[in-house]
């Protein structure tokens, strides 16, 4: 029986087809145990710890700190049975830790299956801003790291720095070359453009119905540029790869952006009565050692006016509007990761007490960095609290799958007409984006009208409609 075996990456669910190697959490020659954790992994979603598939020895971790792999790649071996004596170097290829029919993707326990292959992508190189081949099968590793690498060996295995371009100071910025349009042109002025690197739409024809002629291209090449020269540092620029949670956002803000007709309406409310409302709720001696904050307020305002109007809770299917019952309730987090949105699932049933735990835990969890896939799956309404970093009000992009997300500004004391007469209030504006072919226009009003009366006066919201 094969004593080394090499653990794949496995798919943790969501369609996911990669992951980074955040920090290894054994080295080569640690005994290991059965699902102890093994190494910490980022993807699109979460960062998890990936527990070991056998008891054994580490004899090679087959993916550097940082690297991005696929999801099927091998990133460790593990000798089960080390007390058996030496053994060479571990082999090219021997038994996955997920090896399965073909066709199928390795998947971590407790995940769900995939039926398709993760797709390799070329990947960019951060330091020179170039795609680079996606790694070779780790089948055959051209680098193995079995060992750490000792003081003597370190430096001729370091690969040479490379020096920073020096500046360039091109005579012409370069323009974007046109070869279609409304530009009257002939093919050959074209293609002359084209090789002269001329931007025909910036030229005055003098031919024919005001066609560019050769003479007009040549003219712009002779003509003395007016443009003043423009430096180009390299070494002052930065460049982030673009991965794990950004990578996953943005691919989702432009597909709901370009697919859901996104409508947004605007709120301004007075909140000083739902402020001291929270100010009293503090007080109280089973909740002293609660966290209450406005987002609180705002959570349970959406859920009651969620239960007046449902439909607001639902997603578009295509030839059918999918209304839920139950309402997982998203809370957007600013994190070092990136923007991130757990869930509390079944929010709509927790008593205000378990709501503000679920809350808290929430934050707790995402700030840490230990939200994991699931807890960011299933959301069916979401809340982003733009009022912490002092934003007033925005147009909130939906989540993929929702029909309504509203965004909650800053809490401010502003000069307010009350009873007749102008006071210092707490003032806030709530913003709500909603899909225009679920939501219409009275729907989404009268829902923004309802989140409004809760904070406006939570006592007597609760009392009407009880």
């Amino acid at each position: 029986m094969t004593r080394i075996k090499q653990f794949d990456l496995p798919d943790l669910g969501e369609g996911l087809t990669e992951g980074e190697i955040l920090k290894w959490l054994v080295s080569v020659g640690d005994d290991i145990e059965l699902n102890q954790p093994i190494v910490e992994v980022e993807t699109a979603k979460a960062a998890v710890e990936i527990p070991a598939k056998w008891a054994g020895r580490v004899s090679a971790l087959f993916c550097e700190e940082g690297a991005v792999v696929e999801v099927g790649t091998a990133i460790i071996a593990i000798d089960t049975d080390p007390g058996a004596g030496d053994l060479p170097d571990p082999p090219a290829v021997e038994e996955s830790a997920q090896g399965g029919a073909p066709g199928r993707t390795p998947v971590l326990v407790g995940y769900g299956p995939r039926t398709t292959a993760a797709k390799r992508r070329p990947r960019r190189n951060p330091a020179l801003g170039t795609p680079v081949p996606a790694a070779q099968n780790p089948s055959h590793p051209a680098s193995v790291r079995t060992s750490a690498p000792t003081p003597a060996t370190a430096p001729a295995a370091a690969a040479p720095a490379t020096a920073a371009p020096a500046a360039v100071v091109p005579t012409r910025p370069e323009p974007v070359t046109v070869v279609a349009g409304p530009v009257l042109a002939k093919p050959p002025v074209r293609k002359l453009a084209r090789d002269l690197r001329v931007d025909l739409r910036l030229l005055t024809g003098t031919g024919p119905l005001g066609s560019i002629t050769r003479a007009d291209v040549q003219s712009a090449i002779e003509a003395p540029t007016t443009q003043p020269d423009v430096q180009f540092d390299a070494s002052r620029e930065q460049r982030i790869p673009v991965k794990g949670v950004r990578k996953l956002t943005a691919a989702n803000m432009v597909a709901s952006a370009f697919t859901a007709p996104h409508v947004t309406e605007f709120l301004t409310v007075d909140v000083t009565r739902g402020m001291r409302a929270l100010d009293r709720l503090r007080e109280q001696r089973e909740w002293r050692d609660v966290r209450v904050s406005p987002l609180l307020l705002v959570a349970k305002a959406v859920l009651l006016a969620i239960r007046r109007h449902p439909m607001i809770n639902s997603s578009w299917a295509g030839d059918e509007i999918v209304v839920k019952d139950y309402v997982n309730l998203g809370i957007a987090a600013a994190t070092d990761r990136g923007l991130i949105v757990p869930t509390i699932k079944d929010a709509g049933r927790l008593p205000l007490r378990e709501l503000a735990d679920a809350l808290n835990e929430l934050v707790r969890t995402a700030r840490a960095g230990r939200t994991t896939p699931a807890d960011m799956s299933g959301g069916t309404f979401t809340i982003t609290n733009v009022g912490v970093f002092g934003v007033d009000a925005g147009t909130p992009i939906l989540p993929p799958g929702e029909a309504a997300i509203l965004a909650f500004g800053a809490v401010r004391e502003t000069p307010w007409v009350h009873k007749g007469k102008v006071k210092v209030r707490q003032v806030t504006t709530l913003s709500l984006s909603f899909d225009h072919r679920i939501i219409d226009g009275e729907l989404g009003s009268r829902f923004l009208s309802d989140v409004g009366h809760v904070l406006a006066d939570p006592e007597a919201a609760l009392l009407a409609w009880s």
